[in-house]
């Protein structure tokens, strides 16, 4: 059996900038603060002997190649990613960064907002600009339909609004 795994889908290159500053955050945080608290104990456990059976060491040394590696790959794609700060000419449209609020068939609303895939929250209802629903919603004005294709059926929305601020905030 093969370990072979084919490369995943290029992800778009777009990233709002609270999407940004969360990235550079978190980089900071794992490089100045994180590795080395790491960094110290693994050096406290090597100090203690016998490294074979030192479980600290072994984990401590574990979670620096984890750290090292995310820190890598922050700090790559925060160099391809391009922060995407202004607002469209035409706000009626939806387009990355936007604020869009759907409805159902059944007339449940959902409250979306289209980012890159770096700042995907389900919880927050921001989406990968990347997904079939945001795929399906780029471009699109207030009151159009869009269909979703499921893998159970086809699911009709109706787009009610679009906007580019933060509907929460005040």
């Amino acid at each position: 059996m093969s370990r072979y795994r084919p490369p995943s889908p290029p992800s778009a290159k777009y990233i709002t900038p609270e999407g940004e500053k969360t990235l550079k955050e978190e980089l900071r945080y794992l490089w100045k603060e994180e590795r080395p608290r790491i960094t110290q104990s693994v050096s406290e456990a090597a100090a203690l002997g016998d490294r074979s059976e030192n479980a600290e060491y072994i984990y401590g040394k574990k979670r620096l190649r984890e750290i090292d590696r995310r820190v890598r790959y922050l700090d790559k794609r925060l160099e391809e990613l391009t922060v995407v700060s202004s607002v469209p000419d035409n706000q009626d449209k939806i387009y990355f960064g936007a604020y869009v609020c759907v409805e159902n068939e059944e007339g449940e609303s959902f409250n979306y907002r289209l980012v890159g895939p770096d700042e995907i929250d389900p919880k927050k209802g921001y989406i990968s600009i990347d997904s079939p629903m945001a795929r399906a919603l780029l471009g699109k004005e207030v009151d159009q339909e869009i269909a979703i294709q499921t893998p159970s059926a086809e699911s009709l929305y109706t787009i009610l609004s679009v906007n580019y601020r933060n509907p929460d905030s005040t």
